[in-house]
């Protein structure tokens, strides 16, 4: 897995909002999470931030079930 270090500045993206979200998961989940869901927040970070925020506030859902599954976590966080 990615040092978490690398992994805290791929959490920063173009608004405060994602920013909060990603880096909430990473400090209170990521370390725990299975390896399946680790790889999900790497796909995760992949995404373009105007498509991110969209999952994120919940507008829209994503279409891979395990991505899915991540966002509504972190939502609820």
């Amino acid at each position: 897995m990615e040092n978490l270090n690398k992994l805290r500045w791929r959490c920063r993206r173009g608004t405060l909002e994602l920013d909060i979200m990603c880096q909430r998961y990473l400090d209170e989940c990521y370390q725990q999470a299975s390896l399946q869901e680790q790889h999900t927040f790497l796909d995760l970070l992949k995404l373009e931030d105007n498509e991110l925020i969209h999952y994120l506030m919940g507008n829209k859902t994503p279409e891979d079930n395990n991505l899915a599954l991540l966002v509504k976590k972190i939502r609820q966080r």
